[in-house]
């Protein structure tokens, strides 16, 4: 076990896209990371290279797959074991992709749940009573289409509303040792399938600040809730250029 005075913070998934760069920003502003990875161990093991150049010691990487129930509460006490402590649960994965109606099969909404709204429960709940040691939080990465659906996609819209409802009620259950907030990420990064160059003019055409976020828009959110905010739980912060407003 590392005698380490520096917060921790696991991130699921954060191997590349937003988690990546939310991942670097902690790390920058001071926190070790255990970052989750399933397929990208490549892309992982470059970030802890880079987290690692800027502080030793700073990123733990392990492999996991939240489909897999039986390995959420291992995970968690893997990364106590590892550093000592946990400061904060960031539950950054996620399955998205469409499912028409009358094409949806049991196993896409096994999925989507899975990694959307079940896995980040089983986690938080694991890794609740180590939070409370140290007066930690949870943040949730939810969807503006988890509170307005989006067409096409009523499985993945369902289960961040799910996700959502979490954290709220985990804000209230969990209060007033653990914090529990989330974020609600608008056109960030485009999908790397499926968004055609007409439908992402349409979009940002849409949205009062007429241009797609950044990574880091999201990474300073994030950083504000776990440093910043002792006093806010229970909020899901829309991070979308007032997207939410003309959906």
């Amino acid at each position: 076990m590392m005698d380490s005075s520096r917060p921790v913070v696991i991130i699921t998934g954060a191997a590349r896209r937003v988690g990546a760069v939310v991942a670097e920003t902690l790390c920058e502003a001071g926190y070790d990371l255990a970052v989750s990875y399933r397929h990208s161990r490549g892309d992982a093991e470059a970030l802890a290279a880079r987290c690692e150049a800027k502080r030793a010691q700073s990123c733990l990487l392990l492999p996991l797959d939240l489909s897999d129930m039986a390995g959420l509460a291992p995970f968690i006490e893997r990364v106590v074991t590892h550093y000592g402590r946990i400061d904060a649960l960031i539950n950054n994965a996620s399955s998205f992709y469409p499912t028409a109606i009358g094409a949806t099969t049991s196993a896409d909404w096994d999925e989507l749940f899975s990694t959307n709204a079940k896995a980040p429960f089983f986690l938080a709940q694991a890794a609740a009573p180590h939070l409370a040691k140290t007066r930690g939080c949870i943040l949730n990465f939810v969807d503006i289409y988890g509170q307005r659906p989006l067409s096409q996609h009523p499985v993945y819209s369902m289960a961040k509303a799910a996700l959502a409802m979490m954290t709220m009620a985990l804000a209230k259950d969990l209060g007033p040792a653990v914090r529990v907030n989330g974020i609600a990420p608008g056109a960030v990064l485009w999908p790397e399938v499926g968004k055609a160059t007409g439908e992402r003019r349409e979009l940002i055409a849409r949205t009062p600040s007429a241009r797609a976020g950044e990574p880091a828009d999201i990474a300073r959110t994030a950083l504000f809730l776990l440093r910043d905010a002792p006093y806010i739980t229970g909020e899901i912060i829309r991070v979308d250029g007032g997207r939410a407003l003309s959906i």
